[in-house]
């Protein structure tokens, strides 16, 4: 089956978006979530993989609950770490080729500018070492697999998650009509799924393997990134401008995460659209425009 792919985690942002992306683009999609597949689980993820017998195997499946994995880590390291060995090993039995989703957050937010590839990784928490682990699997029990690094995803199919996203976290505030906090010290490549989806979709079909970034492009902090959405939204809701020290988090974050797409740039792949056409595509997507 050449152009089956079997997306796990399809009830997701990315998943969602990628299963859309590779059936216009003519491949046999297949959506895999949760309720049907545990991937925690090694034998139920051989039996759907043998099952299936896929070309692609793509996991956008991940435990992204950041503060809570510091007081659970081993569940977070069941889902992003152990969970993708037990992918990469159903996707050598069957010869398929590996896409696996990582994070930014995998860097320490130290080095002051946009981290390319290949930049060394130095994750701060129990969800970032256990993202980490994920890729280190993946690069362990495969030869040749993809893996994407991305940041602050948001797409429609987030209105369809019990997570969401920021962009809906902050509208849900905005209606709340009081003052809304949000940091100005971190910064960040928030990411339109649809675009991230479409890009990933074309790697796929370029036979391309290694780690590749693809954030949203111009590094912005979370506060002004807050200030777009209110604006492109209409509404004006109280923002006030926090910071770390203030707002402490069980979870260390990386101040500085934002991800240049280079090995993207230099394959000639579309840059990603700017962030105010991406909340604009995005809020006309949920009907909100």
């Amino acid at each position: 089956m050449g152009h089956r792919v079997a997306i796990f985690g399809s009830g997701g942002q990315v998943g969602a978006e990628l299963l859309k992306e590779f059936q216009a683009a003519g491949y046999e999609a297949v959506g895999i979530e949760r309720r049907q597949v545990d991937i925690t689980d090694s034998s139920r993820v051989e039996k759907a993989v043998a099952e299936l017998d896929p070309a692609v195997i793509v996991n956008t499946a991940a435990y992204n609950m950041v503060d809570v994995a510091e007081s659970e880590p081993q569940a977070a390291y069941a889902v992003n770490g152990l969970a993708v060995r037990n992918l990469a090993l159903a996707a050598r039995q069957v010869d398929a080729r590996f896409v696996h989703f990582s994070t930014d957050y995998v860097f320490d937010g130290s080095a002051g500018r946009p981290y390319v590839e290949s930049d060394t990784p130095h994750p701060l928490g129990a969800y970032a070492v256990s993202k980490l682990a994920g890729e280190l699997y993946a690069q362990a029990y495969l030869a040749e697999p993809l893996i994407i690094r991305t940041s602050g995803v948001f797409g429609p199919g987030a209105l369809h998650t019990n997570r969401g996203n920021f962009v809906e976290l902050m509208l849900r505030l905005a209606r709340s009509m009081n003052p809304i906090r949000v940091v100005e010290d971190h910064v960040g490549t928030p990411t339109f799924a649809p675009a991230l989806a479409m890009r990933v979709v074309e790697l796929v079909r370029r036979k391309t393997s290694g780690i590749f970034h693809i954030g949203g492009g111009a590094p912005i902090t979370w506060y002004e990134f807050a200030r777009k959405i209110f604006a492109i939204a209409g509404v004006t809701p109280e923002l006030q401008a926090t910071n770390e020290r203030e707002y402490r988090t069980p979870a260390r974050r990386p101040r500085y995460s934002a991800l240049r797409n280079l090995r993207m740039e230099e394959l000639g792949l579309p840059p990603m659209p700017p962030l105010d056409q991406a909340l604009r595509d995005y809020l006309n997507a949920t009907g909100r425009a």
